[in-house]
């Protein structure tokens, strides 16, 4: 596109100030200026924008057509707690479809462990088990087993089954990431199999809806939130691979797909019961969830505004709500959301048609900008502009055939969200969550651990508790990590 008909666009859709200083820029800025541009729809910046605006208005006024918020219609949730003969069908409906190649993993890992002290990818984190491996090894290892288990369960032959793991990164942690997985050998698995793709970004905007500069020659970026998935799965996957992740799952033949957030130690990737579960449910989205620990517990809570599925943040039930009980005595809003979803692939396309009417939510914060009078470099004490973000549960109100599934925290739920010592969703409580759960695995083969033994148990040798059989009877006095079924003797 020619640099006038370019100008034309911005200058049309309000934001023709990005070129002000566009005749002093040196060629080679002009050249990447120009590139920026081009990429953009600016025309959908300024739909979400006014979208984002209206919405927040809206929900501001309190007014009358917001729908009434109201508890999960029975049918719509179910629970594997309690109910070991359920999972047990569940799990195998969902082994069936791993084993046919029909299910693969999205895995929301843009964000960085600045609260935790570090600028690494969250992923890379090492939360202090025995054998100190980070986040990621833990989740590739679990997909590894779960390959293996399918394979022995359905009459596969070894090596057979594939679950794919598309990678959805940002800017700021893509090289880190990758560099991350190639250092380790991608942690045993097939690296063909394991696809990265980049989160969004939107411009960053003063209030009144004007894209702002960071430099003369650059607009200012911020990634466009969890909910961006959407839209980057139809994205190609770099300048040179025309791929996109939507394109590999057709090609592939997937029909089931398992995303969720990379901070919590304890997910259950590709779940099979989860993915049974909703298999014989016949959804096209669901959401897995915890219960909520009490009725004042600050966690947003899966429940319908009006006839439409939606995420609810605490702050917006009243506490006579949160207090409400159903007939069996649960709290009637306990549908604790953990960002872990399913969906079918065919879903996952269908979201395209719809993006324009979800509504992105707004972030006022202190954004760096060049001032267009002056071109000096601004840096604000007090927040001067916006970034637009979407949550990936946006979707939830667009879907008809929708579930819940409600899973016990202890087994699958310890998010890493602060800083090591603060006591609550730190590094030292995923650890502890973890370990108690490696004892629990051990307990239930029949195997005793002393007052103090810490275990830690591979995911290449149990995905969930399965293949412990070799404990049985035994008696637990030391501490250790195990990486295979033989070593446990070490520790007897």
């Amino acid at each position: 596109m020619s640099t006038d008909a370019l100008r034309k666009r911005y200058e049309e859709a309000g934001q023709g100030h990005v070129f002000q200083f566009f005749p002093q820029l040196p060629d080679a800025e002009r050249a990447a200026l120009t590139q920026q541009l081009e990429a953009l729809d600016i025309a959908r910046v300024n739909r979400i924008y006014k979208k984002a605006v209206s919405s927040e208005q809206e929900a501001a006024s309190g007014s009358s057509t917001r729908a009434e918020i109201v508890p999960l219609p029975e049918d719509a949730s179910d629970s594997a707690i309690g109910h070991p003969e359920k999972e047990v069908e569940w799990r195998k409906v969902g082994l069936d479809a791993v084993g046919r190649g029909q299910v693969a993993i999205l895995l929301m890992a843009g964000g960085q462990g600045t609260r935790l002290g570090s600028s690494a990818p969250k992923g890379c984190y090492d939360i202090g088990l025995p054998s100190h491996k980070s986040l990621f090894q833990l989740q590739a290892e679990r997909i590894a087993r779960l390959q293996t288990v399918a394979e022995q369960e359905t009459g596969k032959p070894a090596g057979s089954v594939i679950v794919p793991w598309y990678i959805m990164t940002s800017g700021p942690t893509r090289k880190e990431t990758e560099a991350f997985f190639n250092k380790n050998a991608f942690f045993g698995l097939n690296p063909k199999n394991v696809i990265f793709f980049n989160q969004g970004t939107l411009p960053c905007m003063t209030m009144d809806g004007k894209v702002l500069l960071d430099t003369p020659s650059h607009v200012a970026v911020a990634p466009d939130g969890n909910g961006g998935l959407y839209a980057a799965l139809r994205t190609p996957l770099s300048a040179t691979d025309k791929r996109t992740v939507l394109s590999d799952l057709a090609d592939r033949k997937v029909l089931y797909v398992h995303a969720y957030a990379v901070d919590n130690c304890l997910v259950r990737v590709a779940d099979p019961v989860f993915i049974g579960y909703c298999i014989k449910k016949q959804v096209v989205c669901a959401a897995k969830v915890v219960p909520k620990a009490g009725p004042h517990e600050s966690v947003g809570v899966i429940a319908r505004r009006g006839d439409k599925y939606s995420v609810v943040e605490y702050s917006e039930i009243t506490k006579e709500q949160a207090e409400q009980r159903d007939p069996s005595g649960e709290l009637a809003f306990r549908a604790g959301n953990i960002a872990n979803h399913f969906y079918t692939t065919s879903f996952l396309k269908e979201t395209e048609a719809f993006e324009d009417e979800l509504a992105f939510h707004i972030a006022r914060k202190k954004i760096p900008h060049i001032d267009l009078a002056s071109g000096e470099s601004v840096k604000p004490t007090k927040p001067n502009g916006m970034k637009l973000e979407l949550f990936v549960f946006d979707v939830f109100p667009f879907t008809k055939q929708f579930a819940v599934f409600e899973v016990a925290r202890t087994e699958e739920f310890s998010p890493l969200k602060n800083a090591p010592g603060t006591g609550s969703d730190d590094p030292d409580t995923s650890r502890r969550d973890l370990l108690a759960q490696h004892r629990r695995f051990l307990e239930r083969a029949g195997a005793t651990v002393k007052d103090g033994v810490e275990i830690e148990i591979s995911p290449l040798v149990s995905y969930a508790g399965e293949g412990l059989e070799a404990v049985k009877g035994k008696t637990f006095t030391r501490s250790g990590s195990v990486g295979a079924v033989e070593e446990f003797d070490a520790l007897a």
